[in-house]
Order: C-alpha cells, then sequence, then structure tokens
C-alpha cells in the first residue's frame, strides 16, 4: 500500500513539473520610466486656462489630465456652464491619449469616422497635448468658450506662461 501511495506521489510530481512551463527570461528592465505632469503645474495649468478666457470674457472649465489620461486638476469658472465639465475632461483624454490636439483630429473626422466611436473621445477643438520636450506628459481639455478654437487659445496660452516656450 506504501509502495503504490509513494508511487502515486512520484507520477503526479513528475507530471506537474513536465506541464509547468519554465520562466521566460526578459530583456532588458521589467519597468519603464515615463515622464508625467505633476499635480502642482496641473493645477497651475488649469487655473491660468480658466484665467485666460475669463480676460476674454469666457466661463470655461479646464481639465488637465496626466499622459495617460487621468484627471489631475479641473477648474471651472463660477459661472461655467454645467456640461464644460464633461466637455473638458473628454477634450483633455482624447488629446492625451492621440498625442494631438483635437482641432487636427476633428478635420480628420470626414476621412476617419471611426475616430468617432473610440469611448470617451470627443473630437471638437479645445484639447490640446502638453509637451515636455517632444514627450507628451498630459493635455488640457476646455469648454465653454463660444468656439472650441477659443478654448484651445485658452490653454495653449496657458501653456506657454506655466511652461515657457
Amino acid at each position: 500500500m506504501k509502495n503504490l501511495a509513494l508511487t502515486a506521489a512520484l507520477i503526479a510530481s513528475t507530471t506537474l513539473a513536465q506541464s509547468t512551463p519554465a520562466p521566460v527570461q526578459l530583456a532588458g528592465s521589467p519597468t519603464v520610466q515615463v515622464a508625467t505632469l505633476s499635480l502642482k503645474t496641473a493645477s497651475a495649468l488649469a487655473l491660468r486656462t480658466v484665467e485666460n478666457c475669463a480676460a476674454a470674457g469666457y466661463n470655461v472649465t479646464a481639465t488637465v489630465v496626466d499622459r495617460s489620461g487621468v484627471t489631475l486638476a479641473v477648474a471651472r469658472a463660477e459661472n461655467a456652464g454645467p456640461h464644460t465639465v464633461d466637455a473638458s475632461l473628454r477634450k483633455a483624454y482624447t488629446s492625451a491619449s492621440a498625442r494631438n490636439l483635437t482641432s487636427e483630429m476633428a478635420k480628420s473626422l470626414a476621412t476617419t469616422p471611426a475616430l468617432a466611436d473610440i469611448p470617451g473621445y470627443l473630437l471638437l477643438a479645445g484639447g490640446v497635448p502638453v509637451r515636455v520636450g517632444n514627450a507628451v506628459v498630459g493635455a488640457i481639455g476646455v469648454g465653454g468658450a463660444p468656439s472650441g478654437m477659443i478654448d484651445e487659445k485658452c490653454a495653449t496660452d496657458a501653456i506657454k506662461t506655466v511652461l515657457g516656450g
């Protein structure tokens, strides 16, 4: 009986050992480092964007996201419409995801209509990627001015003021 139990255990362990795949050897580091916006910079960008639009007479919301499209900061003028919060987030998310101005993306809708079907995307002007060097580290989305191009200018000017260049 002991021999039968020992034989069964030996067969089971041999089968298990044979079916377990060998670990994969990775070349290089298993992690990467990426640049992204800090909360302090994101907050400054959001506030400066709203102030830029307010100086022109527009009540807007500005949402700043990190390079992955996750919200870091939101600033909303007291009289900005409730719809501007969602619009600004979706523009920022779209810009960060595509690493592009949403105004440029909107131009390509005629030839690439499937862009409009991507969940969370809003293809209206007002989404601006934030770059440090050549790296997109986040994006600003603005909603509430009478034109998306005005939204875009408020964000672009904020980037110049806060980050220089």
